[in-house]
């Protein structure tokens, strides 16, 4: 785990080291994935939001340096909502709602790198995530997360729900969020054929 310095409101990030990103990308690539947006991802994103009652879900992938929301769902799908502050399409140009991620921000390389599933009802009851930018600068207060792991064994990225309000997703929450992960492991396992 890397330890970086305290932020100026003395808080101490923890982004985890993780050591099979380099893999993690190779696989990414042999399935095409992790580098455009696809519709697929978008209309499952858009399902989980409606399944978790959320404004905000994400198909996730990530690299080592940044993350990659394949699937997107944001309440106002013109751009103009508060995650767009944080993201980036990458290439510098304003294209609505930005696709990618500082690996730094957010708690899916946590879930990544945990392999397994996370459920922060109030990111701010816990010291290690409530310092994580995406708190004060997007407003986040709760997650629910899950690893994509596929059948190599690695884990690929996430699906999160993201809500701007504390959120008691309890057994249920996490029952489900697990399952829609495995749904979605399946579909990519069937697009990439056998190993």
């Amino acid at each position: 785990m890397r330890y970086d310095p305290p932020r100026p409101a003395g808080r101490l990030l923890l982004t985890p080291e993780d050591k099979e990103a380099p893999e993690r990308v190779r696989r990414l690539r042999r399935l095409g994935l992790g580098e455009r947006a696809e519709p697929v991802f978008d209309a499952f994103a858009h399902r989980l939001a409606e399944v978790a009652a959320v404004p905000y879900s994400m198909v996730n992938f990530i690299d080592e340096n940044r993350q990659f929301f394949a699937g997107l769902h944001t309440p106002d799908r013109n751009g103009s909502d508060i995650l767009s502050a944080a993201c980036t399409t990458g290439d510098g140009a304003d294209h609505g709602v930005g696709r990618y991620m500082a690996r730094d921000y957010g708690f899916c390389p946590h879930v990544v790198v945990r392999r397994r599933a996370l459920v922060l009802e109030d990111v701010c009851d816990y010291p290690r995530f409530a310092g994580n930018p995406v708190v004060d600068e997007i407003g986040v207060r709760s997650y629910l997360g899950a690893p994509l792991i596929d059948q190599t064994g690695i884990a690929l990225g996430t699906i999160c729900a993201v809500d701007v309000e504390p959120r008691p997703w309890g057994k249920a929450g996490l029952e489900t969020i697990k399952s829609l992960a495995a749904e979605l492991v399946q579909e990519i396992e069937r697009r990439a054929g056998p190993l």
